[in-house]
């Protein structure tokens, strides 16, 4: 398993999903991951430190874990598979290590609420300049082969003003600032 950290977040409008992009906290290898607008919502929440009136479900489960005395030791992402990534939260409770079946997604929404590191296994990883994904049919590329830029910082595209290329999403989402995040609108 390798540390991450969130690095960017973007609105891919040809999928009408959110983009969190995770880093590796040592180097420059990329974990982009489709997620749902309530969790990016979530993440760009707790990054930008503003709070809802009510509870939401990541900041319930946040205090759930210290409610009960357990310790959030990390989120890791495990593995993908049919496109579908997986995750699991490992807490610590009683002496006992306990691990969570979890939605990659909401699983990093709640490390960054208590702290805790956020770790992909290594095959999960892309080099900078790799145009896949894991566990990714050469032949269906057609997901992430546009986003909606807003008011975030713009990239000239090469042919339609709205459609980008994989290389472009990526310089793109390499120049996303993380006062940037709460300018996305779907």
């Amino acid at each position: 398993m390798v540390e991450v950290f969130v690095s960017r977040l973007g609105f891919d409008s040809g999928s009408s999903s959110y983009v969190v992009v995770l880093q590796e906290k040592d180097g420059t290898r990329l974990l982009p991951i489709w997620i749902g607008q309530p969790e990016a919502d979530s993440i760009v929440m707790h990054i930008q430190h503003k709070k809802s009136p009510r509870p939401i479900a990541h900041d319930l489960i946040q205090s759930l874990i210290t409610g009960i005395g357990a310790q959030l030791l990390g989120a890791n992402i495990t593995r993908v598979e049919d496109r579908t990534y997986y995750a699991e939260l490992l807490l610590q409770h009683e002496g006992a290590l306990v691990k969570i079946d979890a939605r990659p997604s909401d699983s990093i929404a709640i490390a960054l609420r208590l702290g805790a590191p956020i770790k992909a296994a290594e095959a999960l990883l892309l080099d900078a300049g790799d145009d896949t994904t894991p566990d990714e049919d050469e032949s269906d590329t057609d997901e992430e082969s546009s986003i909606d830029l807003g008011a975030a910082p713009a990239i000239e595209p090469a042919g339609a003003a709205d459609e980008l290329s994989t290389e472009q999403l990526k310089r793109y989402l390499e120049k996303l600032r993380p006062e940037d995040f709460g300018k996305f609108n779907p």
